[in-house]
């Protein structure tokens, strides 16, 4: 039986999808998988046994991917599980901030006495204006940063969208009436909105700095839903109180934000609905089961993708090799199957930066022990050998 622990409460419809061949275990020492949320593992040390942990969701920076991928554990998110929540959030932002819906539910609240006859003398200080018309730029056209575009398409907008590393999947998802700039700067003075969806890493930290911000229009809203590292703080600060930007929309309020007349926080509520937290579950749960049981690399974040479906019915076991994308690697482990007299039925072989996976769907072995084929495969470069039988 295998073995998963939760570290954080997980969608019981997710977990609903382990069949009885686990259990849900509380102890991460004893398990063969884990499944989180947003639990800090940067400190935990992890088992010898322990083959995978899946994220329920998008972020990893909850997870010492480095030192996970050093160990042989394969990292799993659910990108994608979560979109069609952001992407409401989002929209739910822009009406927030075009139609100044915050400060008019402040003020209603404050009235006590004739309500009727001063909701209609002080209504006209929330006028606002309606999205319809309006330019909105999405930066980062991933899963969210598509569906965003096409549904802001829908509502009347004019869309405009940046990504120069646009997928071939999301280039057909996204609507044909919608123009992809190759420059951020060629876009940003054209939207009255501007949204952004890319991942935090090295290049994108603080990418929305003085520069960006002088490059908007005049008086834009600017909405970041996806991670508060992409915004040089001192830079937007500075907007703000310029009249450059009219409003800042975020999902992560912090000491400095919180009270800013002209910021509208929500408490990190972009993944926050019943049905993203199932789907984000139910993903990480299959990611969990198709690499435990059939040694798939499905959405991994510091292993490539690397899946060859089904066990083969008629082939003996499939072997799993995670090593090094070091040159001549694969000569070495087929050269060992040959010398074993073992015959590959199936292989497939994925590179992704230092690593690579090695999966093989071989013929009979009677005639080689397990560890005899261990200490074979015990050499430079080496992360991780399994046998699935």
């Amino acid at each position: 039986m295998y073995k998963i622990a939760t570290l954080n409460k997980i969608s019981p419809r997710g977990l609903s999808t382990f069949t009885n061949d686990y259990q849900i275990i509380d102890d991460p020492d004893q398990a063969d998988g884990i499944i989180l949320r947003s639990a800090d593992i940067h400190e935990m040390s992890f088992s010898k046994d322990l083959l995978a942990i899946a994220r329920a969701g998008a972020g990893v920076n909850n997870i010492p991917l480095d030192r996970c991928a050093e160990q042989g554990i394969a990292v799993f998110n659910t990108p994608g599980a979560n979109a069609n929540a952001v992407k409401e959030l989002v929209i739910a932002g822009m009406l927030m901030a075009s139609r100044n819906i915050p400060d008019a539910i402040r003020w209603t609240d404050t009235l006590k006495e004739d309500v009727k006859k001063t909701v209609e003398k002080g209504k006209s200080q929330f006028a606002g204006n309606e999205i319809s018309g309006k330019t909105l730029g999405v930066i980062g056209l991933g899963a969210i940063g598509v569906l965003v575009a096409n549904t802001a398409r829908k509502l009347g907008m004019k869309v405009m969208g940046y990504d120069p590393f646009i997928t071939i999947h999301a280039a057909h998802e996204l609507s044909h009436n919608i123009p992809v700039y190759q420059e951020l700067g060629q876009m940003l003075p054209e939207c009255d909105f501007v949204t952004i969806h890319v991942p935090v890493n090295d290049s994108t930290k603080g990418m929305i700095d003085t520069r960006r911000f002088s490059e908007m229009k005049d008086g834009a809203v600017f909405m970041n839903y996806a991670r508060d590292t992409l915004v040089n703080e001192d830079s937007l600060l500075a907007a703000l109180e310029s009249g450059k930007l009219r409003y800042y929309m975020t999902d992560f309020p912090n000491s400095t934000l919180i009270g800013h007349e002209k910021v509208i926080a929500t408490p990190h509520l972009g993944a926050s609905t019943s049905e993203a937290e199932d789907n984000c579950a139910q993903m990480a749960a299959k990611s969990l089961i198709e690499y435990i049981e059939k040694g798939n690399i499905v959405n991994s974040v510091n292993y490539p993708n690397c899946s060859m479906g089904d066990l083969d019915p008629e082939a003996n076991c499939r072997i799993c090799i995670i090593n090094r994308n070091i040159p001549s690697m694969l000569g070495k482990i087929t050269g060992i199957m040959a010398d074993l007299h073992i015959n590959i039925r199936n292989l497939t072989n994925k590179s992704k930066g230092e690593y690579a996976c090695t999966m093989m769907d071989i013929d009979g072995d009677d005639g080689v022990t397990h560890d005899e084929f261990m200490e074979m495969m015990d050499f430079d470069g080496i992360i991780n050998v399994r046998v699935i039988k």
